[in-house]
């Protein structure tokens, strides 16, 4: 006892802030306990399942259990801690405590005995994810822990211990919402293999080394034993390892034997590490429903051998947040990284990189309901808040759980996967609600009859009753804070219809029949013959009004051509092989540019194991038998075409099989080129499990070197088989070339100066396996698990049982490097953002109409500038609302486009006025001037990095953003 106030009394004012804990410096090595479950938010059950106990034929497992033990069992110890993650079980459980139970824990969150850790709304996946999805689920989870425990409680150690890899934009996210640390357990075994050599086990990632730079950096730790305890040392009623014996006179006593495998386990820990600070991860999946047992076990190993070894060693309960900070007293220098961690492979034929496409259906509607659930909380804003029926909470909460590791990543089983889509539809049904009420507060003039505002989610496959009526009204929502064109398609019975624009005067529009391709994905859920084609052009965040109305003129068919050389618009020629109905090459006519492409469908055969190595391909696992691909058809891989040409559009349409067909489109005035694919059901009859591409082989000179965009936001730059920092010794030649592409991929020539790229409706996993060649993987159907875990094959059969089908879009822009940028930022600003269309079944005039209600709106009075996207606009109450605004380009990118940016905010929003404006960070769970976070010496600089500069330019209500920089504010409004 004197030698620990020894060393107390001596501590630099930083340790003094840890005393504490009981922090021991000089040779004692710190043993750090941390009690922990790690729950997923669904998995093998539902995540109700989950917290409930339910479905024990599958798992035991009970989270609510789980958290009234461990509060229980923290109330009878001070010392005792505990710290917890998914938001979505503990909300869960927190609205079925008494209020005398919620005070015992705010007691304990205030005693730092229980203590939130990462706490979004899920511990979401990191490669099938995008930024604007990440941040709304750790927001949701952030701000309950803030409005529920204050703002002491905010979490300051960000812990992703299981999802599979991990993004360079997710580290540099967690840096700007105010962590300090960043754990996880995942990494590649090669990786890490160096790492434990090096004593490297621990870093700071800069996770924006271009454009954020030191802003975006975090200390960041790598598990030792994965996220479990040390052997033997697993003390659940789900583990076997013998329980802490300290009665001598028993038979089974073995407190030596105990002391010495954790005094060993913990030796050989810190070997791997650069200070006396050892942490233990006391738990694992759903561990802890007996906390009675873990907390006598640990307590006895506590008090024995601190007792035993008071020089060689300090035990005591901990948490992460408590481990950084010992950390960080150690004042050492620190390697920095800046590239991320994927792909990982556990094995070296375990490269988990199929799970980057597996579940493409549910990767497209998770994009589909984040665009949705946008549009919902901007009319919640615009409406003055939420009616008293419907808020877009449930969406928001449904969408949070869906960005969970085991979700939209696809890892999930079957049933569990048909939860997660029925929660985002409870919740899209409620967001339609919030729509249909403030659209019809924003349509009426005064006080005129409600309108009926309808949705029809399968457009895409030409089903819609609310237009197959012939006569209705369609209001198109832009959630972008600029003007925008789109093309609208809606499905009709009849080809004698007239289009009007919100003036009443009639547009240029085409009358285009079903595709046989269509109607074979529909079958029986739509008869619909045509589909009505025109051009809507929309105000920054706002609506415009057509109308569709039967007619007795002539119909405006589009054409079908001869098999023609080519289709165009004002931007891009596209020419065909007239023998294989292949692409033939792209021309940029505005550039002058053209390059050779074919761009055609294979597919992968999955390995079930071979000779070396019994991995098969399965949900998480991409393991080809072989590199070679095989093609869709049996005719050479031929595709059957068909030219159809209209007043807006051009396009070809491709039969390459029963499974596998394709749309080529340019609209008029596009500045890309459409690739609309449609793939399934995949056939199985031959028992082999098919994993199939897209490729494009264009005559770039790329030199082993493609991008990859991390989250939506930042590009990676790739090199085939070569990792930055150790290396790689590449035994899947395919798979361990594979990555994440959740909006774009590209090559480069340098020589030539051009870029070919690929943006994507949903994310997949994709690669460029050889110069000038980029392909992304649309759909994966398997026959073996791949033992990982989830014990099912990848087997999904769809609606109709005989496989899923599925439709989604590539847009592809070929352009100067100097170019492409502005090309591709902004539209995959509107292929994550895309206009959300209502329907009203409306027999009477246009005319009437018009006199009737507002035809057009716009919440702005000017639109941003091309560079600011409007991120978030969210409704907190009637005197406030989040606003988050980003400039969306990266340094260097573009000549213009890649300054920084001031926006004013003055009188910018019609429907309020701003009274003043608090800076948050990107969490939005605390103000931005209240956050300090660790600073860290790095290998570049001799002092520790300073605070971000903080600014002035709020004051007149302006905004200044640099490039790649989010900033996140409370707004205080006033009508």
């Amino acid at each position: 006892c004197d030698k620990k106030m020894a060393v107390k009394t001596n501590l630099l004012a930083p340790v003094l802030l840890l005393g504490f804990i009981g922090l021991s410096l000089s040779t004692v090595v710190n043993i750090h306990i941390v009690p922990h479950t790690h729950d997923d938010v669904g998995w093998l059950k539902t995540v109700d399942q989950y917290y409930s106990g339910t479905n024990r034929s599958i798992d035991p497992a009970g989270v609510k259990y789980i958290l009234d033990s461990v509060i229980s069992e923290l109330q009878k110890d001070s010392r005792r801690t505990f710290i917890y993650v998914e938001i979505a079980f503990f909300y869960r459980w927190w609205t079925e405590q008494s209020s005398e139970t919620k005070e015992i824990v705010k007691k304990l969150v205030a005693n730092k005995q229980l203590e939130f850790v990462n706490a979004g709304w899920c511990m979401n996946d990191e490669a099938s994810t995008d930024y604007n999805a990440i941040i709304d689920q750790m927001s949701e989870g952030l701000r309950f822990v803030e409005e529920n425990f204050g703002k002491e409680a905010r979490p300051r150690t960000a812990w992703h211990i299981d999802p599979f890899g991990h993004s360079s934009e997710q580290a540099a996210l967690f840096a700007k919402m105010g962590y300090d640390g960043f754990f996880f357990a995942r990494i590649d075994y090669q990786d890490i293999g160096k790492r434990e050599k090096e004593k490297r086990m621990e870093m700071i990632w800069r996770g924006s080394p271009n454009n954020l730079g030191k802003e975006s950096d975090i200390f960041t730790g790598v598990l030792f034993y994965f996220y479990g305890p040390p052997p033997e040392m697993c003390f659940d009623i789900r583990c076997g390892d013998d329980a802490v014996v300290d009665n001598e006179a028993l038979f089974t006593y073995n407190l030596e034997y105990k002391l010495q495998k954790f005094i060993e386990d913990a030796k050989n820990q810190n070997q791997h590490y650069r200070t006396k600070n050892v942490m233990f991860t006391m738990g694992s999946d759903f561990q802890w429903e007996d906390a009675q047992i873990w907390y006598s076990n640990l307590d006895k190993i506590i008090d024995n051998l601190n007792k035993k070894y008071p020089d060689q060693f300090h035990l005591f309960y901990s948490t992460p947040t408590r481990y950084i900070e010992a950390v960080h007293s150690a004042n050492l220098t620190w390697q920095v990284k800046t590239d991320d961690f994927f792909p990982y492979a556990s094995c070296p034929f375990c490269y988990w990189t199929g799970y980057f496409t597996s579940r493409p259906a549910l990767k497209g509607y998770v994009r589909t309901m984040n665009s949705f659930l946008q549009t919902c909380k901007h009319m919640e804003v615009f409406s003055g808040g939420p009616s008293k029926n419907a808020t877009s909470d449930k969406l928001a909460k449904a969408m949070g759980v869906a960005q969970h590791h085991d979700a939209v990543s696809g890892t999930e089983k079957q049933n569990v996967a048909d939860d997660y889509a029925m929660r985002l539809h409870i919740g899209e049904i409620e967001c339609r609600n919030v729509v249909n009420y403030s659209l019809n507060k924003l349509v009426d003039k005064s006080g005129s009859s409600q309108v009926n505002w309808e949705f029809c989610e399968y457009v895409n496959i030409s089903v819609c009753p609310a237009s197959e009526s012939n006569s209705f009204d369609v209001l198109i929502y832009n959630p972008l804070a600029r003007n925008q064109s789109t093309v609208i398609t809606v499905p009709v019975q009849s080809s004698k219809v007239s289009v009007f624009s919100p003036t009443g005067s009639t547009v240029v529009y085409d009358i285009v029949p079903v595709s046989n391709a269509t109607k074979n994905v529909r079958r029986s859920r739509g008869t619909a013959q045509y589909n009505v084609v025109f051009e809507a052009m929309l105000p920054p965040l706002g609506f415009a009004t057509y109308f569709v109305r039967p007619s007795s003129s002539f119909p405006r068919y589009s054409r079908e051509q001869p098999k023609a050389a080519s289709i165009k618009n004002e931007y891009y020629e596209i020419s065909f092989d007239d023998t294989t109905g292949h692409v033939q090459s792209i021309t940029n006519m505005h550039s002058t540019l053209s390059v050779k492409l074919d761009q055609q469908f294979f597919w992968y055969n999955a390995s079930t194991g071979n000779i070396n190595n019994s991995q098969a391909s399965g949900a998480y696992v991409f393991r080809p038998n072989s590199s070679n691909v095989f093609p869709v058809n049996s005719n050479n891989n031929k595709a059957e075409i068909k030219v159809i040409t209209g007043n807006l559009f051009q396009e070809v349409q491709q039969t390459f099989s029963d499974f596998v067909s394709q749309v080529i489109r340019v609209y008029k005035g596009g500045n890309f080129v459409e690739f609309e694919y449609t793939i399934g059901p995949i056939p199985f009859q031959d028992g082999l499990g098919k994993e199939v591409i897209s490729r494009f082989d264009t005559d770039l000179a790329s030199n082993s070197t493609w991008y990859t965009d991390a989250n939506g936001r930042e590009m990676q730059e790739r090199i085939r088989d070569y990792r930055k920092t150790w290396k790689l010794n590449n035994t899947e030649p395919v798979a361990g070339n594979y990555y994440p592409v959740n909006s774009r991929i590209y090559v480069q020539d340098k020589s030539k100066k051009t870029q070919f790229t690929v943006l994507t409706d949903r994310s997949q996993g994709g690669s460029s396996l050889k110069d000038g060649s980029v392909e992304l993987m649309l759909h994966r159907r398997l026959f073996k698990d791949d033992g990982k875990g989830v014990n099912e094959a990848l087997n999904e059969t769809g609606q109709f049982g005989d496989g899923l089908i599925i439709r989604g879009r590539h847009w592809i822009v070929f352009d100067t490097i100097a170019n492409s940028s502005a090309a591709h930022r902004l539209l995959g600003e509107k292929l994550l953002l895309r206009p959300a269309v209502a329907f009203n079944r409306d027999s009477g005039s246009p005319k009437d109409y018009l006199t009737k209600y507002n035809v057009m709106y716009s919440a702005v009075s000017r639109e941003l500038p091309a560079n600011v996207h409007l991120l978030t606009l969210q409704f907190v109450d009637a005197n406030t609302v989040i606003l988050r605004l980003e400039h969306q380009f990266e340094k260097n990118e573009d000549s213009t486009l890649s300054k920084p940016v001031t926006v004013s905010l003055d009188g910018l929003f019609k429907s309020f006025k701003i009274e003043s404006l608090t800076e948050l960070v990107l969490g939005a769970n605390d103000e931005l001037s209240n956050v300090h976070r660790l600073q860290w010496k790095t290998a570049e600089e001799e002092a520790p990095v300073t605070q971000e500069e903080k600014r002035d330019d709020l004051k007149a209500n302006s905004v200044t953003l640099n490039p790649m920089e989010i900033r996140t504010f409370e707004v205080k409004i006033s009508e």
